[in-house]
C-alpha cells in the first residue's frame, strides 16, 4: 500500500507508544509511529504535486499578475479555512486579495466582487453546494475563475477559465475522510502561485516590509528612514560651521526634539556635530564666553553617520559600539536628512 493510503495507516499494528494515565483512572495510549506516518503521508502528497506546475498554472500565474482588481478566494470548510491563509499571503506579497465565503456571497458578499477581480476556488471535489452556487454567480458577472481541485470533470472544473488538478489524494485521519492530505496540497499549491507571482514582480524586502510594519520581521528589516525622528520636509537641527554658538541656538532653536546639532560646511555636507553635553561642558569651562565661539571650533568633526536606506539594526550596532546617542541620517551626497536616537531605536524594539 502507498504510504498515504489510510488503510495502511488506519490497520497498521501500534507502535512506539507513550501511555497516559487521565483523571479517570483510565490510560490512554498514542500512536507515535501513527502520527509519524500522517506527516511522511503529507509530506509524500506534496512531493507529487510538482506536475500541477504545467501550463495550466502559468496562465493562471499570468492572470494574477496582470489582474486589474483583486484576487478573491474561496472555499467552503477546511477548504475555505486554506483560501483565507492563500488569500494572506497574495495580499502580503503584492497581489491585493481577500476571502470571500460561498455562503454569505449570496447574502450581501457578493458585492465585494468587480468585473476585473479574479476568483480562485479551492474544492476537493468541486461539487458542494455552495461552491456551484458560487461559480454560477461569478459567471453571471463575467468574472474570470480559477479552480485548485481533485477532478477535472466535476462541475467546479468545467465552468473554471483555468484548472489547477491535484489529482485524487488518500486522507491520512484513521477513517480516511477528514481534510488533511488534500488541504496540505492545496496549501502547497497555493503558496507555489503566490510565490511564482510575487517573484515575477520583483517583490523586494523594502516592499515586505511596507506590508509587515508591525511583525517581528518588519521591525528587523525597517530601514533608518522608517524609524528617525524627523520626516521629509521638517525642519532639522543644522548649523553652518561658521555661525557662533549663539546663532546656532538661535537656528535650532524652534527645532523638534533633538539632542545634537548637526554642523555643515558651505556646501551643506556633515562636517560634525555639537551634542547636548558637548553644550553643557563648553558652558561649565567658559561660561558665557562660549556663546561667541564658532561652531566648527567646538564640533566634533568627523562624526558617525548613517544613510536613510541603512536598516535600522545597522544605527543600533553604532550606538551599542561607540556609545552615543544621536546619529546624523545623510543622503548619498552627505548631506543631512535627519537624525536617528537611540531612543527611536528603543521604540521600535530593534534593541536585543
Amino acid at each position: 500500500m502507498a504510504l498515504n493510503d489510510p488503510l495502511s495507516l488506519r490497520n497498521r499494528p501500534a507502535g512506539g507508544t507513550r501511555r497516559a494515565v487521565a483523571g479517570s483512572g483510565k490510560t490512554v495510549e498514542f500512536d507515535l509511529e501513527y502520527a509519524r506516518h500522517v506527516i511522511l503521508a503529507e509530506a509524500e502528497a506534496i512531493a507529487s504535486m510538482t506536475p500541477i506546475v504545467n501550463g495550466a498554472f502559468a496562465k493562471a500565474a499570468e492572470m494574477i499578475y496582470y489582474c486589474a482588481g483583486s484576487c478573491i478566494v474561496s472555499g467552503i470548510g477546511k477548504a475555505g479555512l486554506i483560501g483565507r491563509k492563500i488569500s494572506a499571503t497574495l495580499a502580503s506579497t503584492g497581489t491585493p486579495s481577500h476571502f470571500l465565503h460561498p455562503a454569505e456571497a449570496v447574502h450581501g458578499d457578493l458585492g465585494r466582487l468587480r468585473r476585473d477581480d479574479i476568483v480562485i476556488v479551492l474544492s476537493y471535489g468541486g461539487e458542494t453546494d455552495e461552491i456551484v452556487r458560487l461559480i454560477n454567480l461569478v459567471k453571471q458577472l463575467q468574472i474570470a475563475l480559477i479552480s485548485i481541485t481533485s477532478d477535472e470533470d466535476s462541475t467546479l472544473s468545467r465552468y473554471s477559465d483555468v484548472v489547477l488538478c491535484m489529482g485524487k489524494v488518500n486522507e491520512a485521519c484513521p477513517l480516511g475522510v477528514a481534510p488533511s492530505v488534500s488541504t496540505t496540497c492545496m496549501l502547497a499549491a497555493g503558496d507555489a502561485l503566490a510565490f511564482t507571482v510575487m517573484k515575477a514582480r520583483k517583490f523586494s524586502v523594502e516592499d515586505y516590509v511596507r506590508f509587515h510594519p508591525g511583525g517581528s520581521l518588519g521591525v528587523k528589516l525597517m530601514t533608518v528612514e522608517q524609524s528617525m525622528m524627523f520626516r521629509p520636509g521638517e525642519k532639522l537641527p543644522i548649523a553652518g560651521a561658521g555661525d557662533s554658538i549663539r546663532r546656532m541656538l538661535d537656528r535650532t532653536n524652534d527645532v523638534k526634539r533633538h539632542g545634537a546639532v548637526m554642523i555643515v560646511d558651505e556646501a551643506g555636507r556633515l562636517v560634525g556635530i555639537i551634542t547636548d553635553a558637548d553644550l553643557r561642558r563648553l558652558l561649565t569651562r567658559s561660561g558665557s564666553a562660549a556663546f561667541d565661539l564658532k561652531a566648527g571650533a567646538v564640533m566634533t568633526a568627523g562624526c558617525k553617520r548613517i544613510r536613510a536606506d541603512a536598516l535600522a539594526a545597522e544605527a543600533t550596532a553604532i550606538f551599542h559600539k561607540y556609545r552615543i546617542d544621536e546619529l546624523p541620517v545623510v543622503d548619498a551626497e552627505d548631506r543631512p536628512v535627519g537624525m536617528i536616537d537611540v531612543q527611536d531605536i528603543v521604540t521600535i524594539k530593534v534593541v536585543g
